[in-house]
């Protein structure tokens, strides 16, 4: 009976370790389990983490590349703008040279007109000296002048056309040229203004003969002109005092004149 208890409680034994084992054999086989899913979980997060990170880093790229790419599309465009523009600038400059070749022979051929005038001019005063005549050369309207000799209305046509090309020292030979030979032609008070309109960069000679128009010609239409731009030379030396002068004189003296007007603007604006 004792041999058969211990048989009992043997197999009692060996039962209940057995039920141990399976149970720790169980409880492992889960774990494992869980821990192959936790680690499929961070693997998935991590892939899609890489994936993210890998789109932004081709997006980046992209963006980089097409960023670069604008770059030399500029580059390229800027170098075909300085391309164009350097062509144009030569052409240009060829032009300019070529306007200045012109311009330098159209003096030229001014300057020796204006130098055949004056020596026929010269011849004809000698002349008239040889025969004893000491008059006045003769007038356009003296049908005995001899050919060749420049009348006043030559000098101050080939004067003016200088002006307008810009050549002043040109047109001021033939407005001095005129007014030495032609002193008492009424055309004297255009000469001396337009003389004076030729020193654009000398104020102090244009004031010279705008003031001998008024002083010498005081009846003729281009007093009250010459007073007005008197006044605005004037202005620009600041000499406010002369100025408000020829301003004054034009509203007393010439009340009908274009200018009267503008000499009122001019005082009021000199006000203190």
């Amino acid at each position: 009976m004792t041999a058969g208890r211990r048989e009992g409680g043997q197999a009692g034994r060996a039962a209940r370790l057995a039920s141990c084992a399976a149970l720790a054999l169980f409880a492992s086989a889960c774990a494992t389990k869980g821990m192959i899913k936790d680690l499929n979980t961070q693997l998935q997060v991590m892939r899609t983490q890489q994936a993210r990170a890998d789109s932004a880093r081709a997006a980046e790229l992209t963006r980089v590349i097409a960023m670069q790419q604008r770059i030399m599309d500029s580059l390229g465009s800027s170098r075909e703008a300085l391309r164009q523009l350097r062509t144009e600038s030569q052409q240009e400059f060829l032009s300019i040279n070529q306007q200045l070749v012109q311009v330098q022979e159209l003096t030229g051929q001014s300057q020796r007109r204006l130098a055949e005038l004056k020596r026929g001019l010269d011849d004809r005063t000698d002349a008239l000296a040889a025969t004893g005549d000491t008059t006045r050369p003769a007038t356009p309207t003296d049908s005995a002048a001899p050919a060749g000799t420049p009348t006043p209305e030559q000098l101050l046509q080939t004067a003016r056309s200088e002006a307008l090309r810009g050549s002043y020292s040109a047109a001021r030979m033939g407005y001095r040229e005129f007014m030495r030979l032609y002193p008492t032609r009424p055309e004297m008070p255009d000469a001396t203004y337009f003389l004076a309109e030729t020193f654009t960069e000398e104020p102090d000679s244009a004031l010279v003969y705008y003031r001998q128009v008024y002083e010498k010609h005081r009846t003729s239409s281009r007093a009250p002109t010459a007073l007005y731009k008197t006044g605005l030379l004037l202005e620009r030396r600041r000499d406010k005092t002369g100025a408000r002068e020829a301003y004054q004189k034009i509203i007393q003296q010439y009340p009908r004149s274009n200018e009267v007007e503008l000499a009122r603007g001019r005082l009021a604006a000199l006000q203190p």
